[in-house]
């Protein structure tokens, strides 16, 4: 096998990809990373608040669709799925974006705000690589990226991630994740707007600062482009060095 040219390692020029909860935040500048780098890109938000992402994706010289849908609903996925495939062609990157909060003492957590996460955070991501994978196993290719966070590392997404890469990376399907750590996006308002939990946050990590979006674009263009076709079932933590303290 003759290995690409170090110049076309990240082009994905002419791959399809869909990006969950990609209208804004983490999701948008990933989605707009990887038509920067080449893909035509499904822009996903449970509404139709895509506009100014699908933009950015056209400006960067590639196709944009929006796909609607809230992927709680295992209908919803399908849909999201099937949406993605039409309006792009094909399906070659699966990027496992959208996720909820809900910060509550573990003594007051509710059994509703315990379904929601799961549903979002768990179950749908499993919906969603496991129809994702069936047009990616017809076309024996695909890469399919989980973004985590540190807490995987005490289970859930990183465990998927990594069953679902043994049983696919035979079949020519990658299926990696990626580990923000703390992140400036809507999910992390209340936290950065505590004045003493931002503190100890920051204290604890050598970069000094809260992550951009932007940060962690590289290692998704990388994971979804034929730079990582040897990489399987592994987590990339982009967290400015807060694990290594």
């Amino acid at each position: 096998m003759t290995a690409p040219r170090m110049s076309n390692l990240f082009d994905l020029t002419g791959k399809n990809a869909l990006v969950t909860g990609s209208h804004k935040g983490l999701g948008a500048a990933i989605a707009i990373a990887l038509a920067q780098a080449g893909a035509n890109v499904a822009v996903h938000g449970r509404s139709g608040e895509s506009q100014p992402v699908m933009d950015a994706v056209r400006k960067a010289g590639s196709n944009a669709i929006a796909v609607m849908g809230d992927i709680s609903d295992a209908k919803a996925c399908e849909e999201i799925i099937d949406a993605s495939i039409r309006g792009l062609g094909g399906l070659d990157v699966l990027v496992n974006n959208a996720g909820i909060i809900r910060r509550t003492p573990a003594a007051e957590y509710s059994a509703q705000d315990w379904n929601d996460v799961i549903e979002v955070n768990l179950n749908s991501v499993f919906r969603l690589c496991q129809l994702a994978g069936r047009e990616m196993l017809k076309q024996g290719s695909g890469k399919i990226i989980n973004i985590a966070s540190l807490l995987s590392f005490q289970g859930g997404v990183a465990q998927l991630t990594k069953a679902l890469a043994n049983e696919w990376a035979s079949k020519g399907i990658n299926v990696n994740g990626i580990a923000p750590g703390y992140m400036a996006t809507d999910n992390t308002a209340a936290l950065r707007a505590d004045e003493k939990r931002s503190r100890q946050i920051l204290e604890r990590i050598p970069a000094g600062r809260w992550g951009d979006p932007e940060d962690i674009t590289g290692a998704a263009v990388f994971l979804a482009s034929s730079a990582s076709d040897y990489i399987h079932g592994h987590l990339i933590v982009v967290d400015g060095g807060w694990m290594g303290r």
